[in-house]
């Protein structure tokens, strides 16, 4: 559940959303709710232990010398207890309790620690008193009741007529209180409840509080709601958890079911930029991020591996001028680079290296650091490297983040389009859109945004749409297993066949070439070779 849209328009949550912030901040729930249980024990252990004893008294009549005399008496003594009720809750009686058990309380703190109740359509007249003591609430209840039989003797006895034997109406007590064995107060389970009932709705107030205040992207409709698209989301791995390297290798066959999520995601990710437009499918294409940290390198450096892997001509160009890191991450040397050739000081040629394990990916390091990196990479000769390079091969450029400098929106004005990683649950939706701000103000084309560091498990899997982890983590019959291998095997073969085929013809060029400059150290002619198929294609390629 998102707080905002892209305009600040409140969405309208529904049940799932709520059970997904529930799920996304348990942990301070379960924190709240543990805690507000724990206090409530630790009130019930601070509070001091009330008993309860319960006394009675019937309210009788007299003269029941037949039927009717008998039900009007009952109706009568029914109706006297109603009336009795706040008899027994007046001082007269707290005075005649108090004189009977000897008690320096006052009427007042007596009344207060008696609670009077008449049963529905019942002549009983129920007394309850509380006290920290057994003993003194059950003397409390039966002197009360007595108190009660004797002031409402007293009241009928007044009202009789002169010479009348008694009163028509009395209080009989019912026998005494028992003595309480169990507190009545403070109520453990009761107060443990209550806990943990206003734990879990100030948890859920929390968390829903939290969530409203989240500015981090949690969604892909998060960024969607921002005007562009996710064109792929990347998980986490474990691997780059050590720092900035190349985890894709290109290879179809995993024996580490955990490579295959990264994998397939790139995989997945380079169809989407393949099918973005069939016609001129984008061939220079910026990777860029709104701070630092969100792992544009990274994904640059792998994308370039995944995209070269099909046999594509790939080139990847370091253009983060003031921060390059891709030599190190390919483990590549870091003299010449981009600025040599900006600057006419080398040729293109001379500072392209390749890389090894995939001999179509191409790598066009930085170079020395310039004071003017936004200068050059917006000048006409960074223009010209780019359309000369993307004739023959797709060129990935990694660009500095958007915030801080203009470099990535200057190339992206030259590129056929930016892809912006954005780390997930990192990133702010203010932040990632200022960035997406600072491209459409020089007119660029965004191709979409990257979500990144993805998690596999867990709510977060559930909001970014990401589920590929849990296929590649179930667990296979032996005989899919060995099927999906040859598969693999198979559809991999002619790959790597054109890979073979590239580095041999490699070596067959620099062979002759150390020949005709006069540095082959063998004891064969040259014309020995001519008569070899290996120098027949060296000729064919040569013109």
């Amino acid at each position: 559940m998102e707080p905002n849209d892209a305009h600040g328009a409140e969405t309208g949550p529904d049940l799932r959303q709520y059970l997904t912030v529930a799920r996304t901040y348990w942990r301070g729930i379960a924190a709240i709710l543990l805690g507000t249980i724990l206090l409530a024990f630790v009130w019930t252990l601070t509070q001091p232990k009330i008993y309860e004893a319960a006394s009675s008294g019937m309210v009788v009549t007299a003269g029941a010398d037949n039927i009717g005399t008998a039900l009007a008496g009952d109706n009568l003594a029914k109706s006297k207890a109603t009336s009795y009720k706040s008899i027994a809750q007046s001082r007269p009686v707290a005075l005649k309790a108090q004189s009977a058990l000897g008690l320096e309380l006052t009427p007042d703190v007596l009344l207060g620690q008696i609670a009077v109740e008449v049963p529905t359509a019942t002549a009983e007249i129920r007394v309850k008193a509380q006290s920290t003591d057994p003993a003194a609430a059950q003397d409390l209840a039966n002197a009360w009741v007595e108190a009660l039989a004797e002031q409402v003797s007293d009241i009928e006895s007044s009202a009789m007529d002169e010479g009348s034997s008694g009163a028509a109406v009395q209080v009989a007590p019912l026998g005494r209180a028992a003595l309480p064995t169990e507190p009545v107060s403070p109520n453990t389970k009761l107060a443990l409840a209550l806990g943990g009932v206003v734990g879990l709705a100030l948890g859920l107030g929390y968390a829903l509080l939290r969530n409203h205040l989240d500015r981090r992207v949690r969604s892909a409709e998060a960024v969607e709601r921002l005007g562009s698209s996710v064109v792929g989301t990347i998980p986490s791995d474990a691997r780059l958890a050590t720092g900035r390297q190349v985890v894709e290798s290109g290879s179809l066959n995993h024996d580490d079911r955990e490579s295959h999520a990264f994998s397939e995601s790139l995989r997945e990710l380079r169809t989407n930029l393949s099918y973005m437009d069939v016609d001129n499918p984008p061939r220079i294409i910026v990777i860029t991020s709104s701070v630092p940290g969100e792992g544009k390198s990274s994904i640059s450096a792998n994308l370039a591996v995944a995209i070269a892997a099909t046999g594509r001509e790939t080139i990847l160009i370091d253009g983060d001028l003031r921060r390059p890191v891709l030599s190190d991450i390919f483990g590549l040397p870091s003299g010449g680079g981009l600025t040599d050739v900006l600057s006419g000081m080398a040729d293109i040629d001379d500072v392209l290296q390749p890389y090894g394990p995939v001999p179509s990916l191409s790598l066009l390091a930085a170079g020395r650091i310039p004071p003017n990196p936004s200068e050059l990479l917006g000048s006409r000769a960074m223009k010209n490297l780019l359309r000369q390079l993307s004739e023959n091969a797709v060129v990935l450029i990694d660009a500095p983040p958007l915030l801080p400098v203009t470099d990535a929106a200057i190339l992206t004005k030259s590129a056929d389009g930016a892809l912006v990683t954005v780390k997930a649950g990192s990133t702010t939706i203010d932040e990632l859109e200022k960035a997406l701000d600072n491209l459409r103000k020089v007119d660029a084309h965004i191709l979409g945004a990257i979500l990144n560091q993805v998690p596999t498990k867990g709510a977060g899997a559930d909001q970014y749409g990401y589920y590929g982890k849990y296929y590649y983590s179930a667990q296979q019959e032996p005989g899919v297993a060995s099927r999906r291998h040859e598969e693999a095997i198979a559809v991999e073969a002619p790959v790597r066949a054109a890979r073979a085929g590239v580095a041999q013809d490699r070596h067959e060029d620099a062979v002759y070439d150390a020949e005709d400059s006069g540095e082959l150290a063998d004891d064969r002619s040259f014309d020995e070779l001519l008569t070899t198929p290996a120098q027949m294609r060296h000729l064919r390629r040569r013109g």
